[in-house]
C-alpha cells in the first residue's frame, strides 16, 4: 500500500465504479403495451450491445490493472517496455479509449432505446479513471502517498566513554543511591590515626620515607619480617618517581571512540522544496526513476557525495543531486 498514491486510488475507485456500472441496465426499450417483452433492459454483458463490453467496460478495467499494477511493480516493469511502451502508458491510453467509448455510446443510441442507469455511471466511471490517470503525474495533491504519517528515522546514539568527574556505572561507588567510597576525591577520607612522636635521640625520618606508622599493617619498624631502623637508613632513598598525566578529565578528542569519526550514514527523512528529478542509481545518465514533489516525505538511504540515494514510496531507489533547501524530518 505505500507504493500507492492518492491518484492510483482514485484510479482503483474508478474501476470499481466501472464493473458496477456493467451490472445495471445500461439501456432500456421504451414500449408500452401488452405486446412489449417482458424484459426491457439490458446490461453491459448483453450480447445485444456489442460491442459496448469490449469497448467500455473491458477497456477501462484493463487500463486501470496495468496502471495499479506498474505502480506496485516499479521496480521490476519501471524500465521495461511492451511494444514500445511502458504499462502505465499502455493504461492511459486504454483508460482514454474507454472513456472515448462510453462518451459516444451514450450520444448514439437508437431509436426506440433509451440509456439506462448504468451508461450514466459507466460515464461518470470512465471520466474519472482518464482525469485520475492524465492529472496523477501534474497535480502534487494526486502525487502524495496514499498511507502517510512515515516513523521517524531512529538514530543510534554513539557511546561515549563518561568524561571526568561524572557519577560512574550504577551500583559503584559515587552513583546516587549508593555509598561513597572513603578517600576518593570530592568525599571525607578516613580518620587519620596519630603519628608516634620520636623520642629524643631518636633519628628523623626522611621526608620520602615513610614514617614507622604508615609502614604496611602499621606494624613498627624492626618488627618480624622489616628491617631494622638502621637498615632503613641505610638503604637508599627511592628515586623520585616521575608525575604521571592525571586521567580525571583526559582530552577531549581522546574521549572520541575511533567508530564516531568515521561513523556509518543513518538515515533520514526529508521533503524538497520544489519538485527534482530522482536519477537512475545505476545509470545516471539514463531517464529518471521518479521526481521528488513538496509536501511528501522520502527517506534517504545513502550518501554519494553531496547526492543522496532517496527511496520512493513504491520502493524505487534513485540518486538526488540537488539537495539544496531540503528539510530533514
Amino acid at each position: 500500500m505505500r507504493a500507492l498514491t492518492r491518484g492510483d486510488a482514485a484510479v482503483a475507485g474508478a474501476a470499481v465504479l466501472l464493473l458496477i456500472s456493467s451490472f445495471l441496465p445500461f439501456v432500456a426499450v421504451d414500449c408500452s403495451g401488452k405486446y412489449c417483452p417482458t424484459s426491457l433492459s439490458r446490461n453491459g454483458w448483453s450480447s445485444d450491445l456489442f460491442p459496448v463490453l469490449p469497448s467500455v467496460i473491458l477497456t477501462g478495467l484493463i487500463g486501470a490493472a496495468l496502471i495499479l499494477l506498474f505502480r506496485l511493480q516499479k521496480e521490476n516493469w519501471g524500465t521495461k517496455q511492451v511494444v514500445g511502451l511502458r504499462l502505465d502508458q499502455w493504461g492511459t491510453a486504454l483508460s482514454v479509449v474507454s472513456f472515448w467509448g462510453c462518451l459516444w455510446t451514450l450520444l448514439g443510441v437508437q431509436k426506440g432505446l433509451s440509456n439506462g442507469a448504468g451508461a450514466y455511471l459507466a460515464l461518470l466511471a470512465t471520466l474519472v479513471l482518464a482525469g485520475a490517470v492524465i492529472a496523477g503525474p501534474l497535480v502534487p495533491a494526486l502525487q502524495g502517498p496514499l498511507v502517510s504519517g512515515a516513523p521517524a528515522a531512529q538514530t543510534v546514539p554513539q557511546p561515549f566513554p563518561p568524561y571526568g568527574g561524572q557519577p560512574g556505572a550504577p551500583g559503584q561507588p559515587g552513583t546516587p543511591g549508593q555509598p561513597a567510597q572513603p578517600g576518593a576525591y570530592g568525599y571525607p577520607g578516613a580518620q587519620q590515626q596519630p603519628q608516634p612522636q620520636p623520642f629524643p635521640g631518636q633519628p628523623q625520618p626522611h621526608a620520602d620515607q615513610p614514617a614507622p606508622a604508615q609502614q604496611f599493617g602499621g606494624r613498627p619498624a624492626g618488627g618480624y619480617g622489616y628491617p631494622a631502623p638502621a637498615q632503613a637508613a641505610a638503604a637508599p632513598a627511592p628515586q623520585p618517581v616521575a608525575q604521571q598525566p592525571t586521567a580525571v578529565q583526559p582530552a577531549i578528542q581522546d574521549q572520541v571512540p575511533p567508530q564516531a569519526s568515521a561513523a556509518p550514514f543513518a538515515p533520514f527523512w526529508f521533503a524538497v522544496p520544489a519538485v527534482r528529478q530522482l536519477a537512475h542509481k545505476d545509470n545516471p545518465m539514463g531517464p529518471p526513476v521518479g521526481e521528488l514533489v513538496p509536501g511528501t516525505w522520502y527517506l534517504a538511504v545513502d550518501q554519494r557525495g553531496a547526492a543522496l540515494v532517496a527511496q520512493l514510496p513504491d520502493g524505487t531507489h534513485g540518486v538526488l543531486n540537488d539537495t539544496t533547501g531540503i528539510q530533514r524530518g
